[in-house]
C-alpha cells in the first residue's frame, strides 16, 4: 500500500510538472520591461518569450508578434527552445510509461518487468525536469547580470517573468516526481511486485503451509464442581423420599376402594 501511494504521489507531482513545463514553453513572459529610471512610463509593457514578443497597452490593446527566422536567433534563444521541447515530448512520454507501470492499474499484470516499466518513467521524468531547469536557470542569470550593467539603458533592461517561476517549479517538481516512481521500483522484498493486489484484502496465491487442529480443552472450575454433585445428590435423596410415599398412598387408595362394593354400601 505504502509503495502505491508513493507511486501515484510521484505520478501526479511529474503530471503538474508536465502541465507547466508545456506553460512555460508556450507563453511568452519570459522577460517583462523593467519601469525604473526614466523609464516609468507604464503604459506600455513589453513581454519576450521562446517564440514571440508582445506589447500590452494601458488601452487593452495586446500584440504579439512571432520570431519570423530561426537561424538568425541567438544561440541560447535556439538552446532554450530545444530543451523545453524536448522536456515537454519526455514528460508526455513519462505520464503513458508510469501509467503503465504503477502498481494501482491491471497494465501487465503478472509481470515481473512491471516495477522496471515504472522505474523508466520515473526516469523520464528526471530527465525531463532536469532538461528544463537549464534554460530556466540561463535565461534567469541572464536578466540578473543585464539588469545590474552600469552601461546598459533603462530601457533594454528586464525582469524576471512569470513563465521563469513556472518552469522553476514545474521541473522540480518532475524531478521530484520522478525520483518518488524511481525509488518505488526498488522495493522487491516479497518479490510480488508483478501481481496485482487487490486492497485491503492480502494476497492470498501463495502456497498455504499444513494446518494444525489443536483440541479444546474447557476450564474446569473446583467450586463449580461441587456444587453440581451436592446439587446431584441432593436430587437423588429427594428422588428417593418421595417415591415410598407414593407408593404408600396408591395402596390406600385400593384398600378404600375395595370397601364398596357396586351399590356404594360397604
Amino acid at each position: 500500500m505504502v509503495v502505491a501511494a508513493l507511486e501515484l504521489m510521484g505520478f501526479f507531482f511529474g503530471l503538474f510538472g508536465m502541465l507547466g513545463t508545456l506553460v512555460a514553453t508556450l507563453l511568452p513572459y519570459w522577460a517583462t520591461s523593467a519601469h525604473i529610471g526614466s523609464n516609468i512610463v507604464t503604459a506600455v509593457v513589453s513581454m519576450k518569450g521562446l517564440w514571440m514578443e508582445c506589447v500590452y497597452q494601458s488601452t487593452g490593446a495586446f500584440q504579439c508578434e512571432t520570431y519570423n527566422t530561426l537561424l538568425g536567433l541567438t544561440t541560447d534563444l535556439q538552446a532554450a527552445r530545444a530543451m523545453m521541447v524536448i522536456s515537454s515530448i519526455f514528460s508526455v512520454m513519462a505520464c503513458a510509461v508510469s501509467t503503465v507501470g504503477m502498481q494501482c492499474t491491471i497494465c501487465m499484470d503478472g509481470s515481473s518487468v512491471k516495477s522496471k516499466v515504472a522505474g523508466i518513467g520515473g526516469s523520464l521524468f528526471l530527465l525531463a525536469g532536469l532538461l528544463s531547469l537549464i534554460p530556466v536557470s540561463w535565461k534567469t542569470h541572464e536578466l540578473v547580470q543585464t539588469f545590474y550593467m552600469q552601461n546598459m539603458p533603462a530601457s533594454l533592461k528586464f525582469e524576471i517573468g512569470d513563465c521563469l517561476y513556472v518552469g522553476l517549479a514545474s521541473s522540480l517538481l518532475s524531478m521530484l516526481g520522478g525520483g518518488l516512481l524511481s525509488a518505488s521500483c526498488c522495493d522487491d522484498l516479497d518479490g510480488s511486485r508483478g501481481t496485482r493486489r487487490h486492497y485491503p484484502y492480502p494476497d492470498r496465491t501463495g502456497p498455504r503451509g499444513p494446518s494444525h487442529s489443536i483440541p479444546y480443552h474447557p476450564a474446569t472450575n473446583p467450586n463449580l464442581a461441587n456444587k453440581n454433585q451436592t446439587l446431584n445428590s441432593r436430587t437423588s435423596t429427594s428422588t428417593h423420599s418421595t417415591a415410598p410415599a407414593q407408593d404408600s398412598r396408591k395402596s390406600a387408595r385400593q384398600n378404600t376402594a375395595a370397601g364398596y362394593d357396586v351399590t356404594g354400601y360397604v
